[in-house]
């Protein structure tokens, strides 16, 4: 599709189409922050806009329980409950990572293509638009239960029949941390250090440092792989 120049983004109306006509524009756009709480219409389809919004206790009334169902047929497949701690254990520590490759490499891919602006404007452009709309702030549960079907599958490939369940658990449990841990580093008034540094170090990522600070339950990875916002530089900014 041609992109249309200079072409204005209406609020006022369903953003989803609107976005992708941006064109090169668009990573400006996106990563200028409305910090309003109160968040857009995407669709005007109101089935499609309903997909779209989570309230943030789903994500645990959902998935833990498929966590512990995961971690249970470990231990009724013979494993020690030590032994599937440590599996578990792995599994978040692998997520962790995952959490970072993908902030990093899939949510902040620069797009200047129609359906490539609409794409990445759905996964998480929206979310660095409007950084405080509380219900699109977690993971549709619809689209999470479509992704694991592969992940599921290659954690079966790579593991043995009785560890491969709690790896799994662990892994969905570690999303299940990060998930509601972002909510509460945009929503919650943490009064204890650690969360408190997360809340910074996470706001800032959204309002000084975009192209920093990929960590969302911690800033681990971005030490070990040099993106790690300095004060300076946001400073800077």
């Amino acid at each position: 599709m041609m992109v249309a120049q200079g072409f204005n983004v209406d609020l006022d109306k369903p953003l989803v189409f609107q976005v992708g006509h941006l064109g090169e524009a668009y990573q400006e756009w996106v990563h200028q922050p409305i910090a309003s709480k109160e968040g857009p219409r995407f669709f005007e389809s109101d089935f499609w806009e309903f997909l779209t919004l989570t309230v943030w206790w789903a994500i645990p009334t959902i998935w833990l329980p498929v966590v512990c169902y995961s971690i249970s047929i470990s231990i009724r497949m013979g494993r020690t409950v030590p032994e599937v701690a440590l599996m578990v254990a792995f599994g978040i520590f692998i997520w962790t990572l995952m959490e970072y490759t993908l902030h990093r490499f899939l949510f902040h891919i620069k797009t200047s293509s129609y359906w490539g602006n609409t794409l990445h404007y759905l996964l998480h452009g929206c979310h660095h638009k409007h950084p405080m709309d509380g219900l699109r702030l977690v993971f549709p549960p619809a689209a999470t239960a479509v992704l694991l079907v592969p992940l599921w599958n290659l954690i079966k490939f790579l593991a043995t029949p009785s560890t491969a369940p709690a790896l799994f658990g662990g892994g969905l449990l570690g999303y299940v941390m990060y998930d509601v841990t972002h909510y509460y580093l945009h929503h919650g008034q943490p009064t204890i250090a650690v969360p408190k540094s997360l809340k910074k170090y996470h706001l800032n990522h959204h309002f000084r440092i975009q192209n920093k600070g990929f960590g969302i339950t911690s800033s681990f990875w971005d030490k070990v792989f040099g993106t790690l916002p300095h004060s300076k530089s946001a400073k800077n900014r």
